[in-house]
């Protein structure tokens, strides 16, 4: 029986089995990437996020810890898990990083200056860990770390936004997201803290 030939585009003959290969290559590649496997994934500490006071986050510096990003309000329903993030903080700080990321995109709950913001969670919350500069997520533009967290192209694979103030997300030790976590999960409830109690 003859051998079954097809042309490539430049003519040059090839079996069948040799083209079978070439497909389960291609579809291996294309699985890859809709994995979110892509060139032009980043990773967290290539990113640019400055605290409150306007310096650069030396986000490199987190390298082998955890951390958690909340976007966080001072006039909201949920503004008590800043206690919760605080006690967090102060269990795990050795293995943890938290940053809080002030917005004002959701019932513009966030609408003090960064003096203000500050003086209202030191004095109510006793707030220690990292506070970011205000950023934009709904309005526009949206900022870097949003871009970043939301796009599966960049992150790997997640593309929810905050719907509402204090959802979270978690990066692991390596700069990869790995968990999002919407508002009513109390950062000392269970599904973050087994998370971070299995790896801790």
């Amino acid at each position: 029986m003859k051998n079954l030939y097809l042309k490539l585009s430049f003519n040059l003959p090839v079996s069948l089995p040799i083209q079978l290969i070439m497909a389960t290559i291609l579809f291996s590649n294309s699985l890859l990437n809709a994995g979110g496997y892509t060139s032009s994934m980043k990773s967290f500490y290539d990113l640019q996020l400055n605290d409150i006071n306007g310096d650069e986050i030396d986000l490199q510096s987190f390298k082998g810890k955890k951390v958690l990003l909340v976007n966080v309000a001072s006039k909201c329903g949920y503004t008590d898990q800043y206690a919760d993030l605080q006690e967090l903080y102060e269990t795990h700080g050795d293995k943890l990083e938290i940053i809080g990321i002030p917005c004002n995109d959701f019932g513009r709950q966030e609408p003090g200056s960064a003096n203000e913001i500050q003086k209202f969670c030191k004095l109510n919350y006793g707030v220690t860990f990292t506070l970011a500069e205000k950023q934009k997520i709904k309005s526009k533009p949206m900022s870097g770390i949003y871009q970043w967290l939301s796009d599966p192209n960049l992150n790997g694979w997640n593309s929810s936004l905050p719907s509402w103030n204090f959802c979270k997300y978690v990066i692991n030790e390596s700069g990869e997201l790995t968990h999002f976590f919407k508002s009513g999960v109390d950062p000392n409830g269970r599904e973050i803290l087994n998370l971070f109690f299995y790896y801790f």
